[in-house]
């Protein structure tokens, strides 16, 4: 992998070359949408038709906040995060992708735990990798990219929304209102702000992406 890397991503070629690798291990999926790898870890409490209550375990996230509107700030954080995973750490570690990233002078190659998370704050949008479950906060490498954040995420029982389509800023604020509806009406509280999780690279067909928003909830009906 690291040869690959190379080859591809010598003078101009590198950033293109970041992206493209990075797109295709972070999901580990086909055109066709089908997912190959990991998701971070959860226990389904609640099914609801496309709404479903989760309890996640703790979690390990590696983000950057990018401002401006989302499809640009998307792409700029995307790069700075492929960027840290392909060896931009003090480690020096080729950090794999599985399906929607994450002190010392060692080479481990490291998978990544799905979905990439985005949400907004104030005028900027926060874009994180999940790490895996293997690595604690002392463990996982240290981004050289002094923008890009590690951060311990505890527990958390979590209501989502799901559906297919491309993911935009008006589909986040269309699912985040359902949701939220869907929340008072199960008898759940809100305790955050909506996020965006996706789990498919962008060359992915429409109607086969999964993308999701999710809000923290506390409560117990």
């Amino acid at each position: 992998m690291n040869r690959i890397v190379k080859n591809l991503g010598r003078g101009k070629n590198m950033h293109t070359a970041l992206l493209l690798l990075s797109s295709l291990f972070l999901v580990g999926c086909s055109v066709l949408g089908k997912p190959m790898a990991e998701e971070a870890s959860y226990t389904l409490l609640k099914s609801d038709g496309k709404y479903e209550i989760r309890q996640y375990e703790p979690m390990i996230l590696a983000e950057t906040s990018i401002e401006g509107d989302y499809r640009s700030a998307s792409g700029k954080a995307f790069s700075k995060l492929a960027s840290y995973i392909f060896s931009k750490n003090r480690a020096q570690s080729e950090i794999g992708m599985t399906a929607p990233v994450l002190q010392e002078q060692r080479r481990e190659k490291i998978t990544m735990t799905a979905p990439v998370i985005q949400k907004k704050a104030g005028e900027e949008w926060i874009t994180a990798f999940v790490m895996p479950a293997e690595y604690n906060i002392e463990t996982v490498p240290q981004p050289l990219d002094p923008d890009i954040v590690l951060r311990e995420v505890p527990a958390a029982k979590v209501a989502v929304i799901r559906y297919s389509g491309l993911n935009s800023e008006k589909n986040i604020s269309k699912y985040s209102e359902q949701l939220k509806a869907w929340i008072g009406s199960q008898g759940y509280r809100p305790v955050s702000k909506p996020r965006a999780a996706s789990f498919n690279p962008p060359w992915t067909l429409p109607f086969l992406r999964r993308n999701e928003v999710h809000i923290d909830v506390e409560g117990h009906p």
